[in-house]
């Protein structure tokens, strides 16, 4: 009970009331850490479980926390891999935490993941993260999806409060375009004409278009999923949500025991749902190999 307690983010001190409100002795927080640990084991294996087969489709995405390091109180970014495999559902692959999201980081991440086994990425989709896109194209090969979403929350910031609306259904227009070649040049008929009013803008256009709209060249049943990361942004809204909670950790393995305790739950949650994330027949199309699946952790 303390155990799922704690997973689902309730403070070592509420731990105690709640204890004591079922007529129960109080649990000391030094307890309660003891009995948490014992999450350690499960959260070890989950995230450093062996990744079999291909996975077409890759979705990271970065939240931040508080840790108390050396005195002082620091932010860490927590960051998540969540894939698609050749059988189409989701899987939550690996999760790290680091101080900063330059390229180095995203390397070491990458290449962990590498190492257990990841292989047969086609897309990553991620915020412009700085390193990010590097770290990709050295570690993967992969093609990188610029997340359509924050890309419109940066390029509205350069227009005024009349012109978004105006600004956001041009770009749209883009989008709704039937395929790659067809969105590229619409794409550039926009920045044509966005360019002599909104040069920050045009020129922000010119630099990401191909990024923005890396995801047009898959399958056409894929492509709602694929344009952004709002794929995983409820799982980092649950996190959060969960974090806020403890608001400074310990230490950076607190934060590992409790979000990989969270992604382990979702991770199961995902795997008992009837239907697939993506159709087989439609990932099959950019699969290099046949059905694969996660290993299992071991119970």
């Amino acid at each position: 009970m303390i155990q799922e307690a704690y997973v689902q983010g309730i403070s070592t001190r509420s731990v105690d009331e709640l204890v004591r409100a079922m007529g129960l002795e109080g649990v000391s927080k030094s307890q309660v850490s003891r009995l948490c640990a014992e999450i350690d084991e499960r959260v070890r294996d989950f995230l450093a479980r062996p990744i079999e087969g291909d996975w077409p489709h890759l979705w990271l995405d970065a939240t931040y926390v508080k840790v108390r390091e050396a005195g002082r109180v620091v932010p860490v970014a927590v960051t998540i891999a969540v894939g698609v495999n050749a059988d189409g559902p989701r899987e939550v692959l690996g999760m790290a935490v680091g101080s900063s999201e330059a390229e180095p980081f995203w390397l070491d991440f990458l290449r962990a993941l590498t190492r257990r086994g990841l292989r047969g990425v086609k897309l990553v989709v991620s915020d412009a993260h700085e390193g990010l896109k590097a770290a990709v194209t050295k570690v993967l090969r992969a093609t990188w999806q610029r997340c359509r979403v924050h890309f419109a929350r940066n390029a509205l910031a350069h227009a005024g409060k009349v012109q978004r609306c105006i600004v956001s259904a041009w770009i749209g227009t883009a989008y709704a375009e039937a395929d790659a070649e067809g969105a590229k040049r619409r794409w550039r008929t926009v920045v044509d004409q966005l360019r002599p009013k909104l040069p920050k803008l045009a020129t922000l256009m010119d630099s990401a278009g191909e990024d923005v709209l890396a995801y047009m060249s898959f399958p056409t049943a894929h492509r709602s999923k694929l344009h952004s990361t709002t794929s995983i942004e409820r799982l980092n809204g649950e996190i959060k949500r969960r974090t806020d909670v403890v608001g400074i950790f310990p230490n950076e393995a607190a934060v590992v025991r409790l979000v990989g305790a969270i992604l382990l739950e979702q991770s199961d949650e995902w795997a008992t749902q009837r239907s697939r994330y993506m159709t087989l027949e439609t990932v099959a199309v950019v699969s290099d190999t046949g059905h694969v699946r996660l290993s299992a952790v071991p119970a």
